[in-house]
């Protein structure tokens, strides 16, 4: 299942610093939870939308209740809690591993159709949300080549993110897919 947090950070002075906890302690500490299998962090390029994006690849919504993800990563935002804004969390039907977005790549999401982005030549990964905030309910993602980005800004209810990390894979999750 892909598991998205969303959210937008108030607080310019901290928020290098906060994002710096973010990618480099609480990434790895949330791959290393069992049960988990892929984690990248991306930031919004369009408006209209939370800042921050995390994606995850994950077995169910039982590794987000269990003892391992409250211990390693869930919840541990106590120093930074003031300043988290607009935070969303979803939990989206099974499409496979989420799609690592290279450095060269930006991630598209749109939550009103799949349409502009086959439009744009794009084969998008179609998820419904099943559980958490189940909002919005469908949404659509696509990894596109950042020479596309001016022709994607411009259509309706698409946002683009870059990539803040690699996409970070658990030891124990084996697959064809993440050796490219």
């Amino acid at each position: 299942m892909i598991y998205t947090v969303e959210c937008s950070f108030a607080d310019p002075s901290s928020e290098a610093e906060w994002n710096d906890f973010y990618s480099l302690e609480k990434l790895p500490a949330l791959i290393s939870v069992a049960g988990f299998h892929t984690s990248q962090r991306f930031k919004a390029l369009s408006r209209g939308c939370p800042v921050y994006l995390a994606i995850h690849t994950i077995n169910g919504l039982d590794v987000l209740t269990g003892e391992e993800y409250r211990q390693k990563g869930g919840g541990n935002f106590a120093r930074w809690q003031l300043n988290i804004t607009d935070w969303h969390r979803n939990l989206y039907d099974d499409i496979g591993l989420a799609p690592a977005v290279r450095a060269d790549e930006l991630l598209a999401l749109c939550a009103s159709g799949p349409e502009p982005l086959v439009q744009m030549g794009l084969t998008p990964l179609a998820m419904q949300a099943v559980a958490l905030e189940k909002f919005p309910a469908r949404r659509w993602l696509a990894r596109l080549p950042w020479r596309h980005a001016q022709f994607v800004e411009t259509l309706e209810g698409v946002h683009l993110y870059t990539p803040m990390t690699d996409q970070l894979t658990s030891v124990r999750t084996v697959s064809p897919e993440l050796e490219q």
